[in-house]
């Protein structure tokens, strides 16, 4: 499977909260670095975030590729309704590292986290 595929793949399970057939697509000790949850095993991660969410919308702009890289970038905006139904929509950047057997290795979450820590933190209260 190719790497755009994978990316694919990984917003589907994402977005369907299928936690499952998302850890599959990372190496057994894959990373996620979160500007909200920090820097997690991605199995701890993904626990946490569902944990919060009540759904999930995702609307992919566009998959950058590096050349000559392990290395591509997602561009998504993502409607968030955490679990007291709260909503926040965002746009994203993810950066997915990937190992030689395109496994994901690490994968940085980049987006402005304003309105959603507020949310998480009054989530959390």
């Amino acid at each position: 499977m190719d790497r755009r595929h994978i990316a694919k793949r990984y917003l589907k399970y994402l977005e369907e909260g299928h936690i499952t057939p998302l850890m599959e697509l990372f190496e057994e000790d894959g990373l996620v670095e979160s500007p909200i949850y920090g820097i997690k095993k991605a199995s701890e991660f993904y626990s946490e975030l569902y944990n919060d969410t009540s759904r999930s919308t995702i609307k992919l702009k566009g998959i950058f590729e590096e050349n000559d890289s392990h290395r591509l970038a997602l561009y998504f905006t993502y409607i968030w309704t955490l679990k007291n139904k709260e909503s926040v929509t965002f746009d994203v950047v993810d950066i997915i590292e990937f190992n030689t057997n395109n496994k994901i290795k690490t994968l940085k979450i980049i987006y402005d986290t304003v309105v959603s820590r507020t949310l998480v933190e009054r989530l959390k209260a």
